[in-house]
């Protein structure tokens, strides 16, 4: 009974808190300007925002359930004051750039920052700076990345689970002009989760029946409690060379390659301090590294979702359509309609026309062979095939550069137009 009236306190404060809410509707924001560049490129809906909104919801809270167990037996020191910094910091960072929503960002930064204090006098001061800099002393900075580790690992998990869905075809422009496809994945996760935390002297702390891995033994004398904490996980990746699943498996490993890491530095500056400011700096430095890293594997290759003269090249698949019901695939190529060749716009609208009742298409798979699909078409069905092909030159818009702060985000400038008289849409 001791702990589930701990549980439900934590709890309640959980869902008084107003930073969960903030990160839904950030993450609500993100998905419904996807749904909107979609519209504006394609003139149709392939992603449903609340869909999207809820499935990740679910999922933050599943993951929040998991370190939840998991953390009851780390014995990291949070506090109210450690939500309010890291918080904090976190907003301060997203009016730079959107992805530094993340509190790998924002833990190794109050890390620096504790270690720099240290070299001062400024928690001496009676003023609001020495009360910051005492606040900011006694932060569990080993702690704090013990559980970011944690959450990238999950994070790592969820791409490799989650990571295709919500990817998002876009008309990009490439290195010389030229217009060409390519995907957006990002993902937002809101993970509510309960932490213990050392209970102070007379504070009604429950005692402990199991030994805690980080935890100091004089710091839980008076038992434990329990504090509701909000926390965001996230990634984007863009890719111009590769198929959505196949970036969400090298994002995923990235993710928990950096997890192990960074749930190692933190586990040994936790035993011996020297080697926090290692740790700090292995959060913010190896982020950046997998951000470099992906971006200079997109530079090296070459685009993929791009017409060549075998025929069309398919960016994307509307759900519930002949083309997803015939099979066809993101990156597959259609070569012939019909029977008859088809390498523009034109020609495959045209081809779709010879017959009525039938359609028979002949496509180059992802493995390069020849397939042949049909399917009778019926009376009163939408005419299109319901595929969005690559760009050509003569598409009219093409996706703007991807929001750098939360300035940028607030914006409603999804998308560019090449010029006024060009169609919007590559969508068949």
């Amino acid at each position: 009974m001791d702990w589930l009236r701990l549980a439900g306190s934590a709890a309640l404060g959980l869902l008084l808190s107003p930073f969960y809410y903030i990160g839904v509707l950030l993450i609500m924001l993100q998905y419904f300007r996807q749904t909107r560049l979609e519209r504006r490129l394609f003139h149709v809906r392939l992603h449903a925002w609340p869909n999207q909104l809820a499935r990740t919801m679910l999922a933050g809270l599943a993951v929040g359930v998991a370190i939840t167990l998991v953390g009851a037996f780390l014995g990291v020191t949070v506090d109210g004051e450690a939500v309010l910094w890291l918080w904090g910091t976190a907003v301060v960072l997203l009016l730079v750039r959107v992805r530094y929503l993340c509190f790998a960002y924002s833990a190794g930064m109050l890390g620096l920052l504790q270690w720099g204090l240290g070299w001062t006098s400024l928690d001496a001061r009676g003023d609001w700076i020495g009360t910051a800099a005492r606040s900011i002393g006694g932060l569990d900075i080993p702690g704090l990345l013990v559980l970011v580790a944690l959450m990238h690992i999950a994070e790592g998990l969820l791409v490799r689970w989650q990571g295709a869905r919500f990817a998002s075809p876009l008309f990009l422009e490439g290195k010389r002009g030229k217009l060409i496809g390519g995907y957006m994945l990002q993902g937002y996760w809101p993970v509510p989760m309960l932490l213990l935390v050392p209970a102070a002297a007379g504070g009604g702390g429950v005692d402990l029946p199991w030994p805690l891995l980080l935890g100091d033994g004089a710091a839980w004398s008076h038992g434990a409690t329990m504090i509701g904490f909000p926390m965001m996980i996230g990634f984007t990746e863009l890719t111009r060379t590769m198929l959505p699943a196949a970036k969400a498996r090298s994002a995923s490993k990235a993710l928990l390659l950096y997890g192990l890491i960074l749930g190692a530095a933190a586990i040994a500056a936790s035993f011996w301090e020297p080697v926090m400011l290692a740790a700090a700096l292995c959060a913010l430095l190896l982020h950046e590294a997998l951000v470099a890293v992906s971006y200079y594997k997109e530079d090296a290759n070459s685009p993929l979702y791009v017409h060549d003269d075998r025929g069309l090249r398919i960016l994307a698949v509307i759900p519930g359509t002949p083309a997803e019901a015939m099979g066809l695939q993101a990156g597959e190529i259609i070569q012939k309609v019909n029977g008859a060749r088809v390498l523009t716009k034109e020609e495959l609208h045209a081809a779709l026309h010879l017959n009525s009742a039938f359609c028979k298409l002949e496509a180059i798979n992802l493995e390069g062979h020849v397939k042949f699909v049909q399917r009778a078409r019926f009376a009163g069905e939408h005419h299109q095939l319901g595929v969005v092909l690559s760009p050509d030159d003569h598409a009219g818009f093409y996706a703007a550069a991807s929001p750098a702060s939360l300035f940028d985000l607030l914006r409603k400038r999804t998308a560019k137009s090449r010029n006024s008289k060009a169609s919007a849409s590559s969508s068949l």
